[in-house]
């Protein structure tokens, strides 16, 4: 039976009765860091206090993982050379009418319509821990949404084409929402967090309120009723309750009143809460610290992966090992649709920024420089340009484009033009790869691999042993769709993603004249 918080000697809200001995002390390290984990999964440094373990997982809601068919789920994410493995979580915000008080929030006149994930940010921490990053997608993106099957009722959903990514919740349920990201992005996600509209405002109250910025006052009001409601006066207030969901439910008022500014109001918003938690002294006290572990857990809906506090508290000790000044916040590079009202994924600059997250690139741009020598050691010399058989195959297919046709023809001839009379193109397959490869299947072809890689100009790191080739192959990938040149796509995160840093105190949101006070 669950056991009720007491207070020790001291007065500090000790968390066990006497005699409970190893046991008390395990539950109190258990639950410390839930707080901050489980308040967005980016903090991952403040004590959660001393509730108890059994209280604390009956709050936690649970809910599958992935949905979708399993055709569209991606690889599952590889350890790197020192056994480390990256971690991707997804982070939805919920527009829920479910209950009184999501309805009021929400501006709803009705309970129970269908939730849609307004807000989506893809977690991803880095392998060694020494970076984070989070990726936003507009909830106005048109995406390709997969068949889902709803884990409770068994209600299977149609696959989808051209719809708005929020729509994705509503099939099914967050299992859903995560598949439509894995078929996008070909990014495997391992856990989700979602949060709805009650669940923003009380872990506001409990933090104590998030510093923002306005360049000037804001009134986020039309006469026709549109708006958040947001008013605040130019320069930073802490916002909590209501207000902070007004925030961050803004887009009349911020810059050009798109979905776009919303999306980087919400990420000073984020940034801003992890430097809170992270230096605020007011969560050493055990009261505070009671009411956001209390008021987190109730907030979230986790996968069964994550769904206790010793999971949680596992994870938050992998998060808290990054520091503020390595989170880097991005939007998914877009571009409008052809009607002007939606967006799209930008297909170069978005193709680029997931390459990135599924290599473990940090986006901040401070990853140490990797090696770009062979692994291989060549102990025999390369053949005769004209005695190197060479299979060239199609790899230019990526998430957000159709492979183009004819290419591994074109490499072909291109490769015979050089010298290399016995290359052939392989018809049969279109294959799908980031960055274009030289692939061999033993040492002895070592030699042979480079000197094809050398001769179009292809990094030797990109040049790979490989046991599912029986010869010298080249996969032409999606960085090399046209032209007779190869260049090495650059690991730099594009522009259009507008990356901004935790550690930026200076960020402030600016207001269209048309909504100021």
């Amino acid at each position: 039976m669950p056991l009720t918080p007491q207070t020790d000697g001291d007065g500090q809200g000790g968390g066990r009765r006497r005699g409970d001995g190893d046991r008390g002390r395990r539950r109190r390290r258990v639950v410390r860091w839930t707080a901050s984990v489980v308040t967005l999964a980016l903090a991952g440094t403040a004590t959660a206090g001393y509730l108890y373990y059994e209280h604390l997982n009956g709050n936690i809601k649970k809910e599958t993982l992935n949905i979708g068919d399993s055709k569209d789920r991606a690889t599952k994410t590889k350890a790197n050379a020192a056994g480390q493995t990256a971690l991707n979580i997804l982070l939805i915000g919920s527009d829920a009418r479910d209950t009184a008080e999501n309805q009021k929030l929400g501006g709803a006149k009705d309970i129970g319509t269908a939730a849609r994930a307004d807000v989506q940010m893809l977690l991803h921490v880095s392998a060694d821990r020494t970076n984070m990053s989070v990726v936003s997608m507009p909830r106005d993106t048109l995406v390709s949404i997969p068949k889902c099957t709803d884990s409770k009722t068994g209600k299977v959903y149609a696959a989808t084409a051209d719809t708005m990514t929020n729509a994705s919740l509503e099939r099914g349920g967050p299992g859903c929402t995560v598949a439509t990201w894995e078929k996008l992005t070909d990014i495997h996600i391992d856990h989700f967090m979602m949060v709805d509209f009650s669940g923003v405002v009380s872990m506001a109250d409990a933090i104590g309120g998030v510093p923002v910025c306005v360049d000037a006052n804001i009134y986020s009001h039309t006469s026709t009723g549109h708006g958040s409601g947001l008013k605040l006066k130019k320069g930073t207030t802490a916002v909590k309750g209501k207000q902070a969901l007004q925030w961050l439910r803004t887009r009349y008022g911020f810059e050009d009143g798109s979905d776009i500014a919303r999306t980087k109001a919400q990420h000073m918003y984020m940034n801003s809460m992890v430097r809170q938690l992270r230096s605020n002294a007011t969560l050493s006290n055990p009261d505070k610290l009671l009411g956001l572990a209390e008021t987190a857990t109730k907030a979230l809906t986790v996968d069964d992966g994550l769904g206790t506090v010793t999971k949680l508290y596992d994870l938050s000790k992998e998060l808290k090992k990054v520091p503020t000044n390595r989170i880097t916040m991005t939007t998914m590079p877009w571009v409008y649709s052809s009607d002007g009202n939606r967006v799209l994924p930008k297909p170069t600059d978005a193709d680029k920024l997931w390459r990135l997250v599924r290599e473990d690139i940090a986006l901040d741009g401070k990853d140490k420089k990797k090696t770009t020598t062979a692994t291989t050691k060549v102990t025999d010399k390369a053949a005769a340009d004209d005695k190197i058989a060479v299979q060239v195959q199609n790899g230019t297919r990526s998430s957000g484009e159709s492979a183009v046709a004819g290419r591994a023809a074109a490499v072909t001839a291109l490769l015979v033009g050089k010298g290399f009379t016995e290359a052939a193109a392989d018809a049969s397959a279109l294959l799908s790869e980031d960055r274009t490869l030289v692939r061999y299947p033993s040492a002895d072809l070592a030699g042979d691999a480079q000197r094809v890689a050398k001769a179009l100009g292809i990094p030797t790191s990109q040049v790979k042993k490989s046991t599912d080739v029986s010869g010298v192959t080249l996969v032409v990938g999606a960085d090399w769709r046209s032209g007779s040149k190869y260049t090495a796509d650059d690991d730099t995160t594009p522009a259009s993603a507008s990356a901004l840093n935790a550690s930026d105190t200076k960020a402030c949101m600016h207001v269209d004249p048309d909504y100021t006070w």
